[in-house]
């Protein structure tokens, strides 16, 4: 979603924002109710090939699309020929349409395909069916579906969880429990894991092991962890950053972290279109520092081409810590 995600959201403390949560429950229970009339009442259509299902329980900000680009890469690994099929959010085409990437740019597909695209087939479709069938029409034995856990219009076949693994602080993934607006979740919590076979926690990247208190959450569901780690380290010298993710301060750590010289950090509403005024003012802060510009790979490819020239972007990659047990889940899912 397009939004300026709240610090609060992520807070356990109702005593922050007390007065914003509480004039937002009555939308967030209608919100909560329409979802799971809509689940309730859909009955998810077999396409032929194993669909898996990567999402979440949260508005954005967990990282499942690096984590379905490396589930995607696994199933190559594998001997499947896998396509992700995505809503294709940001852009205006509404597909079914595979993406090109000599052809389509963010504002046609989106930024998150345009990522899935680098590496293999990648379909956008505001129809999920209709997608799916003309994935497998091109060749895909199996759907990779990116942001599909309140979507019940296919039928799945394995429907993984993805967590921010971020307990530190002060801040949990699923806040209080409270769903959109008044909190981040996009459905009640019990609700959509009754619906998920696994979880898979991102963690910190300086974290080893998931918060034992995080993990019971998820009661006897197998939980698998993995870390978004850096394929370099960021660019040398002074760097103004910017990030239009749902959590862009933990762009900021993260660069910090990583020994980044970071001057100053912009931080941008989820998938937001930067404008020329908005790329003139990062541009002018960096003059200001005398320093390059650095973002993300999602942020990266939103931007025009002549753009793209003048800005870095830091590339980074899930890897799994327990990735034997999760090709194991997965090969069984394929009867391999």
């Amino acid at each position: 979603m397009k939004l300026n995600t709240p610090r609060w959201w992520y807070s356990r403390d109702h005593r922050h924002a007390p007065i914003t949560r509480a004039a937002l429950k009555p939308a967030s229970w209608l919100w909560a109710a329409v979802t799971a009339r809509r689940i309730a009442k859909t009955e998810g259509v077999d396409v032929g090939v194993p669909v898996i299902s990567v999402g979440n329980l949260t508005v954005g900000g967990s990282g499942k699309t690096p984590v379905t680009r490396e589930l995607l890469k696994l199933l190559r690994e594998m001997g499947h020929n896998p396509a992700a099929l995505s809503r294709g959010y940001g852009g205006k085409l509404e597909g079914p349409v595979q993406v090109d990437l000599t052809v389509h740019t963010a504002a046609d597909v989106g930024d998150e395909p345009l990522m899935l695209a680098q590496d293999g087939m990648a379909f956008i479709s505001r129809d999920r069916v209709a997608g799916a069938k003309a994935a497998v029409a091109a060749g895909a034995d199996v759907i990779v579906l990116d942001d599909g856990h309140q979507n019940p219009a296919l039928k799945k076949s394995l429907s993984l969880i993805v967590v921010d693994g971020e307990t530190r602080h002060m801040e949990w993934p699923f806040g209080d429990g409270s769903v959109f607006p008044s909190g981040p979740m996009r459905e009640p919590f019990k609700a959509g894991m009754t619906r998920a076979d696994a979880v898979i926690v991102l963690l910190p990247t300086d974290v080893d092991e998931a918060d034992p208190e995080l993990v019971a959450e998820f009661g006897s569901k197998p939980v698998f962890t993995a870390k978004l780690l850096a394929l370099e380290p960021p660019p040398a010298g002074p760097q103004v950053g910017f990030a239009g993710i749902a959590k862009p301060w933990k762009v900021e750590r993260s660069l910090i972290a990583a020994g980044c010289d970071l001057m100053d950090f912009i931080p941008l509403p989820d998938h937001a279109e930067v404008s020329a005024q908005t790329f003139a003012f990062i541009k002018d802060r960096a003059a200001v520092f005398n320093a390059e510009i650095v973002t993300t790979e999602k942020d990266w490819v939103r931007l025009p081409q002549t753009w793209r020239q003048s800005v870095n972007f830091w590339p980074l990659q899930v890897k799994f810590d327990n990735l034997r047990d999760l090709k194991s889940l997965v090969t069984q899912l394929m009867g391999a």
